[in-house]
């Protein structure tokens, strides 16, 4: 893919040639694409904001608890120990990244990424309503400095902090729960001053993004941009410039002979969220928001041309004309998709009800008791997957007639989705140990037909004492 090279001096387009931050001022192109993104926009922001509070099977649709390291995803918590159904999910959200990018490219960046939306469809539109347009705000860049205490802009900044602080507590509701979010804003800082830290610092980040970071996050922090070329092809659908249609360019409304429908007007430029000219061919700050195409059809419209000079395509309708569906990576990724995608299902639909994991005592491996017995300690550790309290019973085999087996907590009762773990102290006669060790069974099992078996190695002298006669 031919990139046609910048203007000279310039690296990026948010940089002025003596490496000072250029405010880009994009003027925005209500085009048929850009009502489209707006409908797509704001269903995802009432989606993100009503989320936390809808349930499914009693949980919300996404709750990552980092504290407690449990996932809730659409009504399944995943634990600790889902190790494979985390592995599962992730690499299907990858793939499934990798096959629209090589489909449709950056549709995610310019349709979907929370950054696109918030930033072109709640902050910059509250922009220019304060600031008077696109005017107004270049206006108040061009007082440099003094520019930060405009009285417009200060008004921006209010509004920004309010908006910032919603969405930094919206934000946080994916993580601690609304019910716990209420409870951290009913009390005072003063008691809860680490929760109260996190959210004042989430506002922060949300503030310094949106007023000052800007589509620089998309340019030089997000790595998708960098990596789009291992994802995008020939055939890859892209805003792309027809320039076999549009070059040599010729500037004024009456068509001049031998130029292309491209009257050099600029409009591509000046609506751009990023600041690029489409017309040098893709570029990594181009994140497909069609602003340019929308921009562009309002031209040709006017001067009486056919609309599409900048619209989706690939490089390879544009250059031949054709295009091919069927190729490589369009055959790999939904092959890989299918496989990850159906072990995860499987995993799922054949998971235990429970998960059982047995552990070895704090302290001393084991103990000799006055009567000779030697005793090892163990932790049954007991995880409910049911959508019911259930009460696990504990049993070991293996053990000699006169062994004996003490568990405080037999049977254990457990919360749904809730870990318990239960001590489990084991008194085996010396005769028991061969070679210092032991073998059992530790059997767990509940009332619904659940039962799972595990083996241990109990720990005990290599030289057994001889039992003492009782007195």
């Amino acid at each position: 893919m031919s990139s046609a090279p910048r203007a000279v001096g310039r690296v990026l387009p948010t940089l002025n040639e003596d490496g000072s931050r250029r405010w880009l001022r994009p003027k925005p192109s209500h085009g048929a694409w850009y009502r489209r993104r707006q409908l797509v926009a704001y269903g995802l922001t009432v989606l993100f904001i009503l989320l936390p509070y809808t349930r499914i099977n009693g949980k919300p649709p996404i709750l990552l608890d980092l504290p407690h390291r449990e996932f809730t995803l659409f009504g399944r918590t995943f634990l600790p120990t889902d190790t494979l159904l985390l592995m599962l999910l992730v690499l299907s959200i990858l793939i499934t990244v990798f096959l629209l990018t090589a489909l449709f490219g950056r549709v995610w960046c310019g349709w979907g990424c929370p950054q696109t939306v918030y930033l072109e469809f709640v902050f910059r539109p509250i922009e220019r309503w304060i600031e008077g347009g696109r005017s107004g705000s270049l206006a108040i860049d061009r007082l440099g400095a003094r520019g930060h205490f405009h009285p417009r802009r200060l008004a921006k900044y209010a509004v920004y902090f309010i908006l910032s602080l919603f969405l930094a507590h919206i934000f946080l509701a994916y993580f601690v729960g609304v019910d716990q979010l209420a409870v951290w804003m009913r009390r005072s800082p003063v008691e809860h001053p680490t929760s109260f830290a996190v959210m004042a610092g989430t506002t922060i980040a949300m503030m310094i993004n949106f007023t000052w970071l800007r589509e620089q996050v998309c340019m030089l922090a997000c790595p998708y941009g960098r990596i789009q070329s291992v994802m995008l092809d020939h055939n890859s659908l892209v805003v792309a410039y027809d320039r076999t249609r549009g070059e040599p360019r010729a500037k004024g409304r009456t068509p001049t002979p031998g130029a292309g429908d491209c009257i050099d007007c600029g409009a591509c430029v000046t609506t751009c969220p990023t600041g690029i000219d489409i017309r040098d061919g893709l570029q990594m700050e181009c994140i497909h928001c069609t602003q340019c195409a929308d921009a562009c059809d309002d031209v040709m419209r006017k001067v009486g041309r056919p609309t599409g000079l900048i619209r989706y395509s690939s490089y390879e309708i544009l250059e031949t004309g054709r295009r091919h569906l069927l190729r490589p990576r369009v055959v790999l990724y939904p092959t890989a998709l299918a496989c990850t995608v159906g072990g995860l299902i499987f995993t799922i639909r054949h998971a235990d009800p429970a998960d059982v994991t047995v552990l070895r005592g704090v302290g001393a491996p084991y103990t000799i008791e006055p009567d000779a017995r030697v005793a090892n300690q163990l932790r049954v550790r007991i995880t409910n997957r049911t959508g019911r309290i259930t009460k696990y019973r504990i049993a070991i085999d293996g053990l000699s007639s006169d062994a004996a087996v003490i568990a405080p907590e037999n049977p254990l009762e457990v919360e749904t989705e809730e870990t318990a773990t239960s001590p489990v102290f084991v008194m085996s006669p010396s005769r028991d140990f061969h070679g210092g060790q032991a073998r059992i069974v530790v059997r767990v099992s509940d009332d619904e037909g659940f039962q799972e078996s595990i083996p241990y190695t109990l720990i005990g002298p290599q030289d057994a004492p001889p039992a003492r006669s009782p007195q």
